[in-house]
């Protein structure tokens, strides 16, 4: 007759036993991260009595022997190559302030930017004199970060012509940690509205255009009186986005739209954000069995 016993053992922590891909180590100030002394020192990180210690609240980021903490609630941080919306503060000689959510203003050079047209050529004294015919305080544009200085302040241009001013729509201010990084972060989607992730968490969010302004070089703006359909559509979508961004979900496409859908049997009522059931039944659709998983997800197996 087999017999089989088990003795007692001290419960593993609930990080232990999820898989790898799966682990998120949250910390606030004052935790311990590791005692190891072989790890390098990052940011959001101090070494206090031969232990590694976070400074900020945020998660655990892990590189090689690099140990560093992302902060949840931070300014931007620039990245070459990183998509951002901005709004110009002050027009200067040969330059613009931008507004873009980091510590420092940054700034958008008379030559990183296309000509009205699109017109290839050297910048003269006849643009510097219609640089507020161009941009001016309080416009908002989307522009690409071009280089990063020593201080922290942000290079950026619009020699793109998908770049440039932007016309009619609503800006939303997330975390730019809540903003996931990908491929583009200019997304049309089916519902009717365009919307930029901007990786400095400033969202625009606007009705998509029936055909682009290929020769308008970024600089002009379609005033067109906006349909009340396109105008509801951007509320529920404005909605949608202030509703992930209370659970602290992250933005991009695919949770946007799944947040989209769930709103559908509710009623645009106020600019305010959508009922915690939403959330609830979101939730339900984007950790579901990846068996069960529509096509839209399998875009993001991460998520």
């Amino acid at each position: 007759m087999a017999m089989e016993m088990r003795l007692p053992v001290a419960r593993k922590p609930l990080s232990e036993r999820l898989g790898r891909d799966t682990k998120k180590h949250l910390v606030v100030p004052g935790d311990t991260i590791t005692t190891d002394t072989g790890f390098m020192r990052g940011h959001g990180t101090y070494m206090g009595e031969e232990k590694l210690i976070a400074s900020v609240a945020g998660s655990v980021e892990r590189v090689n022997k690099l140990i560093c903490v992302k902060a949840l609630k931070t300014r931007y941080i620039g990245e070459v190559g990183d998509i951002v919306v901005g709004r110009i503060t002050e027009v200067q000689q040969k330059r613009w302030k931008v507004e873009t959510n980091s510590r420092l203003d940054s700034v958008l050079l008379l030559s990183s930017m296309n000509l009205p047209g699109g017109e290839l050529r050297r910048r003269s004294a006849e643009d510097e004199l219609a640089m507020r015919g161009f941009l001016q305080e309080g416009d908002l544009i989307s522009a690409e970060v071009q280089a990063v200085f020593s201080d922290g302040a942000v290079s950026l241009h619009t020699r793109s012509l998908k770049y440039g001013k932007l016309g009619q729509g609503v800006l939303v201010q997330v975390s730019p940690s809540l903003v996931k990084r990908q491929k583009t972060h200019f997304h049309d989607l089916p519902c009717g509205a365009s919307v930029i992730l901007g990786n400095n968490g400033f969202i625009w969010i606007y009705p998509t255009p029936e055909h682009k302004e290929e020769e308008a070089g970024g600089f002009i703006a379609n005033l067109e009186p906006v349909s009340l359909a396109d105008r509801e559509v951007i509320s529920r979508l404005r909605n949608c986005i202030i509703s992930l961004v209370t659970q602290r979900m992250m933005l991009y496409d695919t949770s946007i739209l799944y947040c989209y859908e769930a709103s559908l049997p509710h009623q645009v009522l106020s600019p305010g954000p959508l009922p915690s059931s939403l959330i609830c039944e979101l939730l339900c659709c984007l950790f579901r069995d990846n068996m069960h998983i529509s096509p839209i997800l399998s875009q993001h197996p991460s998520v």
